[in-house]
Parts: C-alpha cells; sequence; structure tokens
C-alpha cells in the first residue's frame, strides 16, 4: 500500500512538471509514469493498475502539442522496444482499459513523425 502511494505521489509530481507553461517533455518523465505499466504489459497482471493508469493520464496531459505528442510517440517506442517480452495486444488496450483517449499509439513500430 506505501508503495503505491508513493508511485501516485511521483506520477503527480512528474504530472506537475509536464504541465508547466513551456516544458518539454522528456523520456523521463515518460517513462517514469508509465513505469506502473510493466507488469501488465508483460502479461504478470490481468488488468492495468491504478497507478498505472494514473500515468497513462499524465501522458495523455504531457502531450499537448504535436512536438509534445511526438516526442511521447518515440520515448513509448522506445520504451516497447526495450521489453522483449511486451505483449502487442496488452499495450495497444491499455488506453482503453484505463478509460483514456490517448493520441499516442503504444507500439514498438508505430511513424512516430505521422502523429499530428
Amino acid at each position: 500500500m506505501k508503495g503505491g502511494v508513493i508511485a501516485v505521489i511521483a506520477i503527480l509530481a512528474v504530472f506537475q512538471l509536464a504541465v508547466q507553461h513551456g516544458h518539454a517533455v522528456t523520456c523521463g518523465e515518460v517513462d517514469v509514469s508509465l513505469m506502473p505499466c510493466i507488469n501488465y504489459l508483460i502479461g504478470h497482471d490481468r488488468s492495468p493498475s491504478p497507478a498505472c493508469c494514473a500515468g497513462v493520464k499524465a501522458v495523455k496531459g504531457m502531450a499537448s502539442t504535436t512536438a509534445d505528442k511526438r516526442t511521447c510517440c518515440g520515448c513509448v517506442k522506445a520504451a516497447a522496444n526495450r521489453y522483449t517480452d511486451l505483449k502487442d495486444e496488452a499495450a495497444q488496450s491499455l488506453p482503453a482499459k484505463c478509460a483514456v483517449q490517448l493520441d499516442i499509439p503504444i507500439s514498438r513500430t508505430v511513424d512516430c513523425t505521422k502523429i499530428n
């Protein structure tokens, strides 16, 4: 329980940084936000945790401009490629499972230059 609270606080802190005017999104922020999703994405959990969904929402909040969306997309793509056991179906269903309309596909093969 204590670890979950700390994870949520960390996600909220990252979200706060991301929404500051003029702040450029970094892969570190995206990675921290989506870290709680790893167990779901590799098939260890049957559904995403509340901390995971909070992270997905945080990433959505970070991606407000086309440049930010493309940066987030590249970060997500790079992270997906680091996990060879990532389940593509879980990755693609993650935003819907968290009830978040994310304009960034979670995929190893997406062309991030086509994100608008």
